[in-house]
């Protein structure tokens, strides 16, 4: 895979990055650190945490995954070298007191957060910082509306902004990033930027795949002319992109007990948990068998293929499920296909945003 530039950033990562948010839950210490090996070995130099994870976010595993990190870091003291680390500071609490005391997101939190991860990383600096979620009150994680009545901000943007310019002074974080992000917020952040010689966004991670491509509402065009690139999540829809429920459902007979949607009720009663994703996922999923790829293959190429993708995040439980994700890339959609997958958004929409 050749290398592609973060935003305007010095970052060079691969246009497949690694997620590791089932470390520490679905994924033991051990099978992790094997993910891990072999992802370096297949020449992977990108990898995303938070200090949130892992998923499903429970008090008793928060900041597992980093943990697990840091420590193969140091049985690999050579790795981190080659690599591109990336976490996130959680953004105002969404029922998770164990992360942080109060609602909001100040400086202070950013500045503690990151020293946190770390220290749980074992590293001295992180490539890539980025914000989870945003502090003021944004339609994300399934919520359709903006709705005014329910901003409780109080930190400002440039107040973060600031913050984060301390790491990057400090020489604690290379570069910022932001995650579930509006077109405002990116436009916001870089004219604060840009206006107060704070650094630049370089990336934005939001989820994207053929069950929610709301990024193509706007926030392609905005990240295209601002130079800010895309880190996509969920390209495989939490497992509905698989084709591992089409026959189940969801939380039947039969469903994969193992896989995180029929595993956690949280999980199903979310966006990915809708019948109405279900629903599409299965059109799309056929649609890869009638065209003799597998679900996961078609998935996957449509995002390592779109423009608006820098990298593709993809989530792992296993190192088999790795190098069938990582042996997707170069597959090639016949112009066919990618009407048929337009067709049938316009038809689906977004069941999953």
């Amino acid at each position: 895979m050749n290398k592609v530039q973060l935003g305007t950033s010095d970052l060079q990562v691969t246009p497949v990055c690694l997620g590791t948010m089932t470390f520490g839950e679905q994924v033991d210490e051990a099978a992790s650190h094997a993910i891990l090996d072999r992802s370096l070995a297949r020449g992977i130099n990108f990898l995303d945490t938070a200090e949130m994870y892992s998923v499903p976010a429970r008090a008793e595993t928060f900041g597992a995954t980093e943990t697990i990190i840091g420590n193969w870091l140091v049985r690999h003291p050579g790795a981190r070298r080659q690599l591109v680390l990336a976490t996130k500071v959680a953004g105002p609490s969404r029922g998770m007191p164990w992360i942080r005391e109060g609602t909001g997101m100040t400086a202070h939190d950013i500045t503690a957060s990151c020293h946190a991860s770390l220290t749980r990383l074992q590293t001295d600096v992180i490539d890539l910082y980025q914000i989870h979620w945003p502090e003021r009150h944004v339609p994300a994680f399934g919520a359709l509306y903006y709705n005014p009545a329910h901003e409780r901000s109080t930190t400002s943007m440039h107040e973060q902004l600031e913050a984060l310019g301390r790491l990057v002074s400090q020489g604690k974080v290379r570069h910022i990033g932001l995650s579930n992000e509006t077109p405002y917020g990116v436009h916001e952040f870089v004219r604060l930027a840009e206006q107060h010689g704070l650094p630049r966004v370089a990336t934005v991670q939001n989820p994207y795949c053929l069950v929610n491509r709301t990024v193509e509402n706007g926030l392609d065009e905005t990240m295209h002319r601002l130079g800010v690139s895309l880190l996509a999540y969920s390209p495989l829809g939490f497992g509905l992109l698989t084709g591992k429920y089409d026959a189940s459902g969801l939380d039947g007979a039969g469903a994969p007990q193992d896989a995180r949607i029929a595993r956690y009720e949280s999980v199903r009663k979310q966006r990915w948990g809708r019948p109405e994703a279900l629903a599409a996922a299965r059109r799309y999923n056929q649609l890869a068998r009638d065209h003799g790829l597998s679900p996961a293959q078609l998935a996957l190429a449509f995002c390592y293929t779109r423009w608006q993708v820098a990298s593709t995040i993809i989530g792992v439980t296993s190192v088999a499920q790795l190098d069938e994700d990582l042996d997707a890339w170069g597959t090639v959609l016949s112009g066919e296909v990618l009407a048929e997958i337009d067709r049938i958004r316009w038809e689906a929409r977004d069941p999953a945003l």
